[in-house]
């Protein structure tokens, strides 16, 4: 027989060396979060996502204000710590303490994630805090079966592909066939090591350039 004792995540900073996870707060990272999200492409960035893109600054404050206040999901902003600036924003959703299941997801990473190590800390995070501190036994990462960025980052990150539910959901008025990942707590345990050797500074040369690939790490790792 199974012997877990449940855990809910808390409103609790996660700390990296690049990257600070903070709960979302309307006034702190509102006005950032409207820059991160005021690109060219922002329509499309945000297609696969529950909401609109934002047009104006009071769309974020409207979002946040409702966001900041939800126990499930629980949303975060990402915070570069060399800017002090929030960069991105994303949540741990489907909380099922008994079960020891969480989800992430509602994520939206700005232009000043990319080609960085942010994005993979940020998920490195994640993943010590959900398996190591709340000890769950199962992550997950779902998307839009049509979202080929979202899937292709789901396997550099070490995530299983479990399958698709059809017609699983509708979505701003469309069908949406859902894709299926996950990691468990005893692929955690092989994971980790190939996220500490991609974040070590020996990884990266002069111009910050990585020299092995995180996705070959995690299908090393995973014997894929």
């Amino acid at each position: 027989m199974i012997s877990y004792h449940p855990v809910t995540p808390k409103k609790t900073v996660l700390e990296g060396t690049f990257v600070r996870l903070e709960p979302l707060n309307v006034a702190a990272h509102s006005e950032d979060l409207f820059v991160a999200a005021s690109v060219e492409d922002r329509a499309e960035k945000y297609r696969y996502l529950a909401e609109a893109a934002p047009e104006e600054l009071q769309d974020v404050t409207e979002w946040a204000e409702a966001a900041s206040r939800s126990a499930d999901p629980l949303f975060y902003a990402i915070v570069d710590k060399r800017t002090g600036k929030a960069v991105g924003r994303q949540a741990f959703l489907r909380i099922d303490a008994a079960n020891g299941v969480i989800e992430v997801g509602h994520i939206y990473w700005g232009p000043a994630m990319a080609r960085s190590r942010a994005a993979t800390e940020v998920m490195y995070l994640c993943l010590t805090y959900v398996f190591e501190e709340l000890k769950y036994r199962r992550f997950e990462w779902k998307c839009n079966n049509e979202n080929q960025p979202s899937k292709v980052a789901a396997g550099r990150f070490g995530f299983n592909f479990e399958g698709i539910f059809r017609q699983h959901m509708i979505q701003k008025g469309l069908n949406r066939d859902t894709a299926w990942f996950a990691i468990i707590d005893s692929e955690w345990a092989v994971l980790k090591p190939a996220y500490e050797s991609w974040l070590a500074p020996e990884n990266f040369d002069a111009e910050g350039m990585q020299r092995t690939a995180l996705s070959q790490l995690t299908a090393a790792a995973l014997g894929r």
